[in-house]
């Protein structure tokens, strides 16, 4: 334990140092940030050859690309490919927060994923980039919704119509205010 010598100079009477006893346990967990990312593919049946292994090599072989083998190092720190959706290509990056700049510029640099022997061609759009997971799944249900939105003009029966108003009301993530609080702060520290 470190101690830690605090006086608080008109508040007290003597005036007289306080010593506060800091633990080492106590110290700060390494902040990350979560990029939110939709794989585009020409086939959508070529999504279901997705696996974590792929797109987890194909971002760190685009930041080796990209900038080089001090920024895969930087990088690797605490990177991991967190979900994946073979459904919906969409995918979950974690990595630290002071170097998520360099994977994201590194995506643009993706054409290709190579999977179960296949090479799918592809890109990768990111969507998101916050401080926790709940906050990239409360915007990712936000997107979604504006999708579904966007797909109701062009529907062209009431089957489909209220099959995507369905879709519409179904989106939805509860959480309580504190939670919303919480996760506002972690987002401000970007």
């Amino acid at each position: 334990a470190h101690l830690v010598r605090i006086s608080y100079p008109g508040r007290l009477r003597d005036s007289t140092p306080i010593l506060k006893c800091i633990s080492p346990c106590l110290q700060l967990l390494p902040l990350s940030r979560y990029l939110l990312c939709e794989i585009g593919v020409s086939e959508p049946a070529s999504l279901q050859l997705l696996d974590e292994r792929a797109v987890y090599t194909a971002v760190k072989a685009a930041v080796c690309r990209a900038h080089g083998d001090y920024g895969a190092a930087l990088s690797s720190i605490s990177f991991a490919v967190k979900y994946v959706n073979a459904h919906t290509g969409v995918v979950f990056l974690r990595c630290r927060k002071r170097y998520y700049r360099l994977i994201w510029s590194a995506l643009a640099f993706i054409t290709s994923l190579d999977s179960r022997g296949k090479k799918i061609p592809c890109f990768f759009n990111c969507l998101h980039v916050g401080g926790t997971i709940r906050t990239c799944q409360k915007f990712l249900i936000r997107y979604n919704t504006e999708q579904l939105h966007r797909m109701l003009p062009r529907c062209r029966n009431e089957a489909e119509r209220l099959e995507v108003q369905k879709a519409v009301r179904s989106c939805s993530l509860k959480c309580t205010r504190r939670e919303e609080e919480e996760e506002d702060e972690w987002d401000e520290d970007k």
